[in-house]
């Protein structure tokens, strides 16, 4: 019995990592993200982790960039949720 050659790994070009994590900040999710593109999402939190600035060495900034970071995410949440909001009722009603 032999055995099936094994298979080589995709390798992707920074453009394509730029635009899928482009994607994948625009999308609802990056799962969604992953399978537009037909990859696996694995790759794309690899990728999100990787391009992710390092911490700070000292604990207190550490804490604060974290902390800001968190603040930030939920700020561009919300800013997407109003310019859906916008959208919506942007349109006359129809009668």
């Amino acid at each position: 019995m032999e055995k099936a050659p094994p298979t080589k790994r995709p390798r992707y070009d920074a453009a394509f990592r730029a635009e899928a994590l482009r994607l994948a900040s625009e999308s609802r999710s990056t799962l969604a993200a992953a399978r537009a593109l037909n990859i696996d999402a694995k790759r794309i939190y690899a990728w999100q982790k990787a391009a992710q600035q390092p911490l700070p060495a000292d604990p207190a900034e550490a804490t604060e960039v974290r902390a800001l970071r968190v603040a930030n995410k939920r700020l561009a949440q919300e800013l997407d949720i109003l310019k859906k909001a916008i959208a919506i009722f942007s349109h006359p009603p129809t009668q």
